[in-house]
């Protein structure tokens, strides 16, 4: 964007200041932003995340419906947390030790917020929904508690699901961070033939 201006030379000649706009200032236009880009601050880095979990939130190893798609900017596009499958009823846990939050309805979906216990400052916060909660505000937690059970409604997934969410400050980062290498490469269990006696025909 930029000014220019035009002064006349007669008496009774007005000051004009006529402003010239690129096209790159309007959503929508060839040189600009497309008309979905939303505008903000580019995403704050925060502080990593440290491996401190030690359960999966549902399940033993549940299976990822949508993974985590980091937005650009504070308000940009994109998916904060994961989706983790779930059939509606089944147990909701802390991944770490904590303290909740928040346990109430946001958006008429039950919501449980946990901050993660020796995380730094600002803590980790871990965020699971929709969830039926089972606990409190202020309610002290291990890894592994369970926090309630998910509803059979509000998820936003084709399926139930548990959106499961991590926040330092209100910067969003990977819930599978704080997971450890040995739970996220845990398959489940198989049985194996035993060498030297025959399989049944």
């Amino acid at each position: 964007m930029r000014a220019k201006r035009w002064m006349g030379t007669g008496p009774g000649s007005l000051l004009v200041t006529a402003v010239l706009v690129t096209s790159a200032a309007f959503p929508g236009s060839t040189g600009g932003r497309t008309a979905w880009e939303p505008v903000g601050r580019p995403q704050a880095p925060a502080p990593p995340a440290q491996p401190v979990g030690r359960v999966w939130p549902v399940g033993t190893r549940p299976a990822i419906l949508r993974g985590w798609e980091p937005p650009a900017t504070v308000y940009g596009r994109g998916h904060r947390g994961v989706d983790l499958a779930a059939p509606a009823g089944t147990s909701v846990r802390a991944v770490a030790a904590g303290r909740v939050s928040f346990a109430g309805r946001v958006a008429g979906k039950g919501v449980v917020s946990v901050e993660l216990t020796g995380t730094g400052d600002p803590p980790l916060r871990t965020t699971y929904e929709p969830v039926r909660t089972t606990v409190r505000k202020g309610q002290a937690v291990a890894a592994g508690e369970v926090l309630g059970t998910v509803e059979p409604t509000g998820s936003h997934c084709p399926a139930t699901c548990v959106h499961w969410g991590l926040l330092r400050g209100e910067t969003y980062l990977n819930p599978l961070s704080v997971l450890p290498p040995w739970l996220l490469r845990r398959g489940p269990s198989r049985l194996l033939p035993v060498l030297g006696i025959p399989l049944p025909g």
